[in-house]
């Protein structure tokens, strides 16, 4: 199976729930559903983050760390 994810518009959202109720469990399923949220609406969610944020700006650019020096 393949998986995509989708942004429904809001007046479009039952009709295309309606569509999808007429295929069988084995032809779609509905995965995870949600309500749509920008990156920045998102991380400014997140208790601590902007603080977090500003305060790394203030730090000096030498105590920065290189790509090659991160482990991924």
């Amino acid at each position: 199976m393949q998986t995509v994810t989708l942004q429904v518009n809001d007046a479009t959202f039952d009709k295309f729930f309606w569509l999808l109720k007429h295929f069988s469990k084995d032809e779609v399923r509905v995965l995870e559903q949600s309500k749509y949220v920008s990156d920045d609406e998102y991380l400014r969610s997140i208790d601590g983050i902007v603080e977090s944020i500003q305060a790394a700006r203030k730090e000096p650019i030498q105590n920065g760390v290189t790509l090659d020096k991160l482990e991924w």
